[in-house]
């Protein structure tokens, strides 16, 4: 059996970061899955799936079936996850990237491997694609805490953008950033510069700290 025939069957997945996802499998692409649960389609990263594994009869029963919203892209087309980063780009949409907290916003731009975001919270924001754990595309006209079009600009930025996360975060150097939504005081700073694959910061009390950009997973400035 190919893994696509179990498309129709409902599963529950195990992601990096120990988040579990129940539904409905929808389609697999090259890179990406599918899954319905209940409310809305999720679409994650192959890389990102620890393990999975089918339902049991009352895991099912559980799950509350609300009206299926319209996914983002064509069931006969093969889905992929630049595909469909392209088609959610203006569309607000939560993500799940580190923190143990979601973000929500929209797509501004897709890189080679980061894509820029608008978050009303946290501003514009560089998201490797490393570390993307699921994408979550609202439905109809839902709006990220209920804002107006006057709180949520078109083209919220006037940056110029590099191809690779990389280079992005290396034109940010003597800027102060924060890195990974600030998930402890290491990550906030001012660049100091990038060396064999590792970013000094200065901290608060002018300490450098060096991390290493294979671990960076979001950017966002002061």
């Amino acid at each position: 059996m190919k893994l696509k025939d179990n498309c129709g069957k409902y599963i529950k997945l195990e992601i990096s970061g120990k988040k579990n996802i129940s539904g409905l499998l929808c389609d697999i692409g090259s890179d990406l899955w599918v899954v319905f649960n209940g409310y809305d389609y999720l679409y994650i990263p192959t890389v990102h799936i620890q393990n999975w594994q089918f339902l049991k009869q009352d895991e099912i029963d559980e799950i509350t079936i609300n009206d299926e919203p319209t996914p983002i892209y064509s069931h006969n087309d093969e889905i992929s996850l630049r595909k469909t980063l392209t088609a959610a780009k203006g569309i607000f949409t939560e993500i799940y990237v580190t923190s143990n907290q979601a973000l929500h916003g929209y797509i501004i731009s897709i890189m080679n491997n980061y894509f820029v975001f608008y978050s009303p919270i946290y501003k514009t924001m560089f998201i490797s694609l490393n570390h993307l754990k699921w994408l979550i595309p609202y439905t109809n006209n839902q709006r990220p805490y209920g804002l107006s079009n006057a709180n949520l600009p078109v083209n919220p930025s006037n940056l110029t953008f590099a191809r690779s996360f990389e280079v992005q975060i290396e034109k940010l150097t003597g800027d102060l950033i924060v890195f990974n939504i600030g998930e402890n005081e290491n990550v906030i700073g001012k660049i100091q510069g990038i060396k064999n694959n590792f970013i000094e910061l200065i901290s608060a009390k002018e300490d450098p700290v060096y991390l290493n950009l294979q671990h960076i997973k979001t950017v966002h400035m002061t």
